[in-house]
């Protein structure tokens, strides 16, 4: 599979300053490990153990029923044969998912045989029919032109999709498929029958059973032994560094 490189948007340090503000807010997982680390250090009801017990639980369980990486079934960027993956599960209508995306571009340029970016769909109720019907619009576009055609249109997507919650006009859809040189009625077709409502929905699905609630949701897979990490939000690029030179240099576990 040849490896796609991105356009890069600039200047990154705007980008990763915006990442920064927003990570407190979305990632779930350290918002659960605040809570437990509080909790233990004062005496617990016993209600509050069972639910500190339960929350400790989930956290061990994330990741644990990731559907495995596979080249003929995912939207892979970069190297494929990389030691490590970086699943994401997203959603092209997530003000959170659009400032990630040229951080995740980045950070490919910056490990470009050390880790792969897997890209799954995850569109959220609260932002239907919009993300659904982009979802839906980018396998469609995958269909008419490979890998190389989902990552040129997902990337144009994010691109111009306002951060105020207006999301990317569905009308647009179609142009875009022509711009980035696929066929307008093929696409059309493809887009109005809805046969791509299919494979998003099994992309959600994999992703619920991963643990995943909200996006955009990252889960680090080595593939050498299986090992995971699993975070949550808009992270910025330090921090995926370090997640990846974790599971690089020690193969232990990290705390998310």
């Amino acid at each position: 599979m040849a490896e796609n490189r991105p356009v890069l948007p600039q200047p990154l340090e705007h980008q990763e300053a915006s990442l920064e503000k927003f990570q407190q807010q979305l990632n779930e997982e350290n918002v659960i490990t605040r809570f437990i680390d509080s909790n233990e250090q004062s005496p617990l009801t016993k209600q509050q153990h069972t639910e500190v017990s339960e929350k400790k639980r989930v956290l061990s369980e994330l990741g644990l029923n990731l559907r495995p990486v596979s080249v003929t079934q995912d939207h892979i960027f970069g190297n494929p044969d990389a030691p490590v993956s970086l699943v994401e599960y997203s959603d092209f209508e997530c003000p959170f998912c659009k400032l990630l995306h040229p951080t995740i571009q980045h950070f490919l340029q910056d490990n470009p045989t050390r880790v792969n970016w897997v890209y799954r769909h995850f569109p959220l109720d609260y932002h239907n029919p919009g993300a659904e019907k982009q979802a839906q619009a980018s396998e469609c576009a995958a269909q008419l032109g490979g890998n190389a055609a989902f990552w040129r249109y997902t990337d144009q997507i994010f691109a111009r999709t306002r951060s105020n919650g207006e999301g990317f006009a569905l009308q647009n859809l179609l142009p875009l498929a022509s711009e980035i040189g696929l066929n307008e009625e093929a696409f059309r077709t493809c887009l109005v029958s809805g046969s791509m409502a299919e494979k998003v929905e099994q992309d959600r699905q994999d992703g619920l059973r991963a643990g995943i609630r909200g996006t955009p949701g990252l889960i680090f897979v080595k593939h050498e032994n299986g090992q995971i990490i699993v975070s949550a939000g808009a992270l910025p690029k330090s921090k995926l560094q370090s997640v990846l030179d974790h599971l690089l240099s020690t193969g232990k576990e990290m705390k998310p």
